[in-house]
């Protein structure tokens, strides 16, 4: 009697030629695949773009399984098309991760604002009209400080701008302006035209979230990776974007992101981070969004920064963005809790 295994398709961006010549091994989910095939799992590649999105649609109705790498904005191209067919896949049987719905919970700045009363928040608000945002952002410029604006979904620093008021006695108001994409540097402008600029992130995805900037960025961000609800590994990094480039350009080294330095879920440095997100946060925030254990992305991270240190010196950290749409660099050791998630949520299936 022959066993017939379960099948999961592995699903990234790519033209047709990417398509046509993608296997288990030459692409940078390749250790994905090695793991999933060390426990018996069989895998494909189902490289996707919209021209030719019914074939991929088919193959993936034949897996049991689907794991998603794909960016929410990539070359000009969103996923609207994309989510609605996972959409469709899901509702016919197989499971995908992340499925849209919990992406549109956990993947976008908004989770910033519904979460900001964990211990993760900060003084955070959200604008959902033209109006609104026009009322309230520039008092609470003049009153809190510099101030970091944010588009509801996005990646690589697109749509996300740290604010500074200027000197407000001559003529209207103006701010300073930073955008985090790479290779940009500040530019002074009116207030009144920045925000119009901003008013286009309202009707693309519904809203604008608003943090305070935390002043200790130049310290660095540490990347939490999530498989399910459990922690399995950090990434330390010192990051370039909202801090002005230096004088040689912002296309220099000097302006250039430090490696991301990678940890185990154990490392010592991060213990007391672990026990937040592992006993506090995570189930906070499920509750908070409606989500259940075996609804979580099966590969997701929530990126922090360094808050104000206690009265006894000990670090605090402020969520700025959970990742879920294509989480990747991963820890060496997250492969393996990938395929281990994917035979239980395989099992529970069956």
């Amino acid at each position: 009697m022959t066993t017939v295994k379960s099948k999961v398709a592995v699903v990234w961006r790519g033209d047709l030629e990417a398509r046509r010549t993608a296997t288990p091994e030459n692409n940078r989910f390749h250790r994905v695949f090695e793991e999933l095939h060390a426990i018996g799992i069989q895998a494909e590649p189902a490289v996707y773009d919209e021209t030719f999105s019914e074939e991929v649609r088919d193959q993936l109705l034949t897996a049991d399984g689907v794991l998603v790498w794909v960016d929410p904005l990539h070359a000009g191209k969103a996923r609207h098309q994309l989510d609605a067919l996972l959409r469709d896949v899901a509702a016919r049987g197989p499971w995908v991760s992340a499925h849209p719905d919990i992406i549109l919970k956990m993947g976008v700045k908004e989770v910033l604002y519904r979460t900001k009363h964990l211990g993760w928040g900060a003084d955070t608000h959200v604008y959902r009209s033209a109006a609104s945002f026009r009322a309230e952002f520039p008092p609470r410029l003049r009153t809190a400080g510099p101030r970091v604006l944010k588009q509801n979904r996005g990646n690589g620093g697109q749509g996300v701008w740290k604010v500074e008021q200027l000197d407000r006695s001559n003529g209207p108001e103006r701010v300073r302006v930073l955008h985090a994409q790479k290779g940009s540097i500040p530019e002074e402008l009116a207030l009144s035209e920045f925000m119009t600029s901003c008013e286009a992130y309202l009707s693309a995805d519904g809203c604008i979230v608003d943090q305070p900037f935390q002043a200790r960025l130049p310290e660095g961000m540490i990347r939490c990776y999530m498989g399910g609800d459990k922690v399995v590994g950090f990434g330390q990094q010192l990051i370039k974007a909202l801090i002005p480039p230096p004088p040689e350009g912002p296309d220099s080294e000097a302006a250039q992101p430090g490696p991301r330095i990678m940890h185990g879920a154990s490392a010592e440095r991060f213990r007391r981070l672990r026990t937040k997100m592992e006993a506090e946060w995570t189930p906070e925030m499920m509750a908070v969004l409606g989500i259940d254990t075996a609804s979580l992305p099966i590969i997701w991270d929530a990126d922090f920064l360094y808050g104000p240190r206690t009265a006894y010196g000990d670090d605090t950290y402020v969520l700025c963005e959970i990742n879920v749409s294509s989480v990747f660099a991963i820890p060496d050791q997250a492969p393996a809790t990938i395929a281990d998630l994917v035979s239980s949520r395989l099992r529970r299936g069956s």
